[in-house]
């Protein structure tokens, strides 16, 4: 099919989208002309008026010509009625087709995107929310203008928002980003659907390229696609107060009409599985699992920070000895709940009811100083050594490596012997591997400055509650390869 449609279709459709491009760019031109790039006011007057017919009818051209067969299901909101669309899931660039049968609403992008050529252009015409995902205070300032933009009283177009962040599979919503939550008012969820036999659509980090998704979509006869406006969802007060409120249950709404899950996993998870893939880590899996958990107790990381000594001197003294969850809520000084049971169960690898309070302590301390392997070590090699003579057997060798270096699946025997001299590991020894590994406080740091990118992109009031926390020592194995390709 390829080989057969794709002598035909392929070149075909390939031209077609060229001359609408240079049909389009023109019209966007006159539109944008002698504006700056980031807008402080709207475009209005004849220069809207004569554009916007036009590049609506060549956008809904170009999906035409690409093979899409459209079904719209629902009623677009006006302006008044809701300031801003929340689409999902975001699987694809083709999802760009929501904006176009929306009407072209203004879109939150990448600024990297209004400087592709022609393309660039084309997406200054709608007037977009520029954000760059390495600025924090691009962040606060984009959130700012989608405040600004949703409280004009329709002075400016809707905002079309893919809450999620990034691309995933559609096979659920993964947690929304509060950007278009935060101004408190009115959205309408916009829902996205290609049921087709043949995937040719999805773009996440391991798969098809742009490129050869591209051709494989054009050199299909037809490609389904459903956009479903689903009702406008108002904000209780309640909700206007917390925008991760309000986003939870527009996406669990949202969830449900697709038959789909949720799941607590956010861009900056992703983020994560995306540079350990770039490095080959086992450990991603627990960093995420560990922040989930945190995030729902809102544990104090300046607190923690502060304690992490008492930890050390409860975990020193314990000599090994293992706790259960009572005494573990005592030392962390919170009631026992379901969620205090999950981040123990992240420690009770023999699921015995019991851990070894000092894989907790070095956890902590891999977050407290992530990038200072030396001062992990000191930290771990100290608990474990219980008489104090400078070597740990390997049993306990094996056990710091999980735990300071998130390291579950080295040959821990094969290595213990190429290492040791004799039947145990001095802290010299045990330094010098650890240090030729430098990528695994990489990891941990790259996860912090997500983190903290992340805080910072929200208003203060979010920020009171903190998202961090500590990781899991022991996580386990998720083979994910990828790149950093697929964001918005």
């Amino acid at each position: 099919q390829i080989f057969f449609l794709g002598i035909i279709l392929l070149p075909i459709r390939v031209l077609l989208i060229a001359l609408i491009i240079l049909l389009a760019w023109p019209f966007a031109a006159i539109s944008t002309a002698c504006c700056p790039e980031k807008l402080a006011h709207p475009i209005t007057g004849w220069r809207r008026k004569m554009t916007q017919p036009v590049l609506k009818f060549l956008g809904r051209a170009m999906f035409f010509v690409m093979g899409f067969i459209v079904t719209v299901k629902g009623k677009v909101a006006s302006t008044a009625e809701a300031p801003i669309f929340v689409a999902a899931p975001h699987s694809t660039f083709f999802d760009g087709i929501a904006c176009v049968v929306a009407g072209l609403p203004s879109m939150v992008s990448r600024n990297e995107n209004a400087h592709v050529p022609l393309i660039g252009r084309l997406l200054r015409a709608v007037q977009p929310v520029l954000v760059s995902r390495i600025d924090p205070d691009s962040r606060k300032n984009t959130i700012n203008e989608i405040i600004r933009r949703a409280s004009s009283g329709g002075q400016w177009p809707q905002i079309l928002v893919f809450p999620e962040g990034t691309c995933t599979n559609r096979s659920c919503l993964i947690t929304f980003k509060p950007g278009a939550f935060i101004p408190g008012v009115p959205v309408q969820p916009i829902l996205l659907r290609y049921p087709n036999k043949l995937d040719t659509v999805t773009w996440t980090w391991q798969g098809y390229t742009f490129i050869q998704l591209c051709m494989l979509t054009f050199c299909q006869l037809f490609t389904k696609v459903e956009v479903e406006f689903m009702p406008v969802q108002v904000p209780s007060d309640e909700e206007k107060n917390d925008p991760i409120l309000y986003a939870s249950r527009v996406r669990t709404l949202m969830a449900e009409a697709l038959g789909i899950p949720v799941t607590d996993h956010t861009y900056e998870d992703c983020r994560l599985m995306i540079s350990a893939g770039q490095l080959t880590l086992p450990m991603e899996a627990g960093l995420v699992e560990f922040t989930k958990i945190s995030r729902k107790l809102k544990l104090d990381w300046d607190s923690v920070r502060k304690q992490l000594d008492e930890y050390a001197a409860i975990a020193g003294s314990s000599k090994g000895g293992r706790i259960g969850i009572e005494e573990f809520a005592e030392y962390l000084k919170l009631p026992v709940s379901d969620v205090l049971r999950q981040l123990f169960a992240l420690f009770d690898r023999n699921h015995d009811g019991s851990i070894d309070f000092r894989e907790y302590v070095i956890g902590l301390a891999v977050l407290c100083h992530p990038a200072n392997t030396e001062d992990i070590i000191q930290v771990a090699f100290k608990l474990f050594d219980l008489d104090e003579d400078g070597y740990i057997t390997e049993e306990e060798f094996s056990t710091i490596l999980q735990a300071s270096l998130g390291v579950p699946d080295l040959d821990v025997s094969g290595l213990f012997q190429e290492i040791a001299q004799g039947d145990s590991v001095s802290y010299e020894e045990f330094k010098c591997f650890a240090l030729k590994h430098p990528q695994y406080a990489k990891i941990f740091t790259t996860y912090l400055d997500l983190q903290t990118c992340h805080v910072f992109s929200l208003p203060k009031e979010v920020q009171a509650a903190p998202l961090m926390a500590s990781n899991k020592v022991s996580p386990e194995n998720l083979d994910e390869s990828t790149s950093d390709k697929k964001d918005d």
